[in-house]
């Protein structure tokens, strides 16, 4: 346990000395965003473009995560437990990437639908059933939704056939 706070300390640590604009924190065990991470990263996260904390143990992202790292463009979640995102996610003004897949979602998060800028979203290997089609379809960046290995529902499926301005993974 103290060899994972170490290295979180020093990626942490690394993004502000060096003022880059991401942070990687995958792979280090974390079951939630470090409450201390957010005081350390003040003067750093309106700088801050991508964040990723894929292969950890996540089952929660709070709003104060969102609210923190506005100008967030890329967002990497991908192989943790997380069921649901705060409502905070859709007032991302900027985001053009988020990739949930690996995780636990049963119901595509909807706010993301609200998000004018995102290009691409990634929900791979979850247990989601429906998507909702009309609302993505009116998302004026979407380029790319991939929900492969979801046990998508036939409406959803027969929906997936159609075409869409955007394109779609999946199983069908």
């Amino acid at each position: 346990m103290g060899e994972a706070v170490a290295n979180v300390a020093r990626r942490i640590n690394a993004t502000v000395e060096e003022g880059k604009d991401s942070l990687d924190l995958s792979d280090c065990k974390l079951i939630s965003f470090p409450d201390g991470v957010f005081r350390v990263l003040r003067s750093v996260a309106e700088n801050i473009r991508i964040i990723t904390l894929a292969d950890n143990e996540m089952k929660a992202l709070s709003s104060k995560f969102f609210s923190t790292f506005t100008q967030l463009r890329e967002l990497n979640l991908k192989g943790n437990v997380l069921t649901k995102l705060p409502d905070a996610v859709g007032e991302m003004e900027h985001l053009t990437s988020i990739n949930l897949a690996n995780n636990s979602f049963s119901t595509f998060p909807a706010k993301l639908t609200e998000i004018a800028t995102l290009e691409k979203i990634d929900l791979e290997e979850n247990s989601i059933t429906e998507i909702p089609l009309e609302k993505l379809s009116a998302m004026p960046s979407l380029k790319w939704v991939n929900v492969k290995s979801n046990p998508l529902n036939s409406n959803t499926l027969s929906a997936l056939e159609s075409p869409h301005k955007f394109d779609i993974l999946s199983t069908a």
